[in-house]
């Protein structure tokens, strides 16, 4: 794989997300992690698995320069809509995932996060979701977790803002489990992940079954409305304008077009 590796030992999977410099989540990287996650379900010796990113940062969000190959508003939902197709896979894995998050979890790198069962981060992470400081919103279903952790009004204020919050305000807002120093985040992972792995698979594989019934039709509702104006805000003169100053480190200058 180019963009993440991935072992196990002691019954514990690790997902290493290698795209260097800010692991940003490319529509390859995403792809490799469905291979991963194919591979690690059916084998019976992996009872965790725990997701981190090499480097300064665990993922820094989507990658801004792909988005500029992309030539339509459907080709850029359909894009959304793989990203929630694999994430809400992942919620449902019968096996526990674990972030193990530092530095940063920003845009589609918090939506990974939020979609994996426990979040555990360094003290001075910064989580958030800045889409719409590039004239876009969240595409993979960031809508619709991050109320359901933080409530609606934190999570207005994250997005119509843009401003990240940190790994202590995370944990105090119920988007985080722990908060630790960045240098024992990966180890308190693993020491969970080894909890974890003592229990019976059949009844944390029946554990996480019974969890998604808290998500509700209203939240697929709102997961496939998303893909839809992921797309259509995507074809606005806005978002051309943001990603183009994103590019040329900037700021955007919006007209409401």
């Amino acid at each position: 794989m180019e963009y993440l590796k991935w072992s196990y030992q002691d019954n514990i999977a690790t997902i290493t997300l290698q795209r260097q410099p800010a692991n940003a989540l490319s529509s390859g990287l995403l792809k490799e992690l469905a291979a991963a996650l194919d591979e690690i379900e059916p084998n019976r010796e992996i009872r965790v698995v725990i997701i981190h990113g090499e480097g300064r940062f665990f993922s820094a969000g989507a990658d801004i320069k792909e988005f500029t190959t992309v030539t339509s508003s459907d080709d850029f939902s359909k894009l959304g809509k793989y990203g929630q197709e694999l994430f809400d896979r992942m919620e449902k894995f019968p096996k526990p995932i674990i972030a193990a998050i530092h530095g940063a979890a920003l845009g589609g790198g918090l939506e990974l996060a939020m979609a994996c069962h426990i979040r555990l981060v360094s003290e001075t992470a910064k989580l958030g979701l800045p889409e719409l400081q590039l004239g876009l919103i969240p595409g993979f279903a960031g809508t619709q977790r991050l109320p359901k952790y933080v409530g609606v009004a934190k999570a207005a204020e994250m997005l119509f803002t843009s401003l990240p919050i940190t790994g202590v305000e995370a944990v105090q807002y119920g988007l985080a489990n722990q908060a630790y120093p960045e240098n024992e985040v990966l180890e308190k992972a693993y020491e969970m992940a080894g909890k974890i792995t003592k229990k019976s698979p059949v009844s944390i594989k029946a554990a996480i079954e019974l969890l998604n019934y808290a998500k509700t039709k209203e939240f697929y509702e709102g997961q496939n409305k998303e893909a839809v104006l992921f797309g259509e805000v995507f074809g606005s003169s806005d978002a051309k304008e943001g990603i183009q100053a994103f590019m040329e480190k900037r700021e955007p200058h919006f007209k409401g077009e």
